[in-house]
């Protein structure tokens, strides 16, 4: 893709709460074009994640990414807690392929290490260097 701009999709998974971002990069220069979280309302499980893959599909359509980078699933003491993770994950999977978006999977540890350069990084280091990229 020389000479065109990349938009890539960033996604964190999570059934109460979804971190997202978009980054374009431009001629080998990286710049944030829009980040937040999703908080789906609803008591029920199933209702959270319908209003997940909703507002994804909302921000995949508004931003067009080429590409989706999606965090993978850590390994969990609560079984019940991984498996929601699980299935908040594949939401988030489903929402980019309805749209043709291909979708890569990173590891948590990887990502912070990126970063930050500790994979043990805290989700406040990881938002302070995001907020400092």
């Amino acid at each position: 893709m020389a000479g065109q701009d990349l938009t890539v999709l960033g996604i964190d998974p999570g059934s109460q709460c979804l971190g997202w971002g978009v980054v374009r990069e431009t001629s080998g220069v990286l710049r944030l074009v829009d980040c937040g979280t999703l908080r789906p309302k609803g008591e029920a499980f199933s209702v959270r994640l319908g209003a997940l893959f909703t507002d994804l599909s909302a921000l995949v359509a508004e931003y067009r990414p080429e590409e989706a980078a999606v965090e993978d699933v850590f390994t969990h003491k609560n079984v019940l807690s991984a498996l929601k993770l699980g299935q908040a994950r594949g939401v988030a999977i489903a929402a980019c392929a309805a749209h043709s978006v291909p979708v890569a999977d990173y590891p948590p540890a990887l990502v912070k290490k990126s970063l930050v350069g500790t994979g043990r990084a805290e989700k406040t280091q990881v938002s302070l260097m995001l907020g400092q990229i």
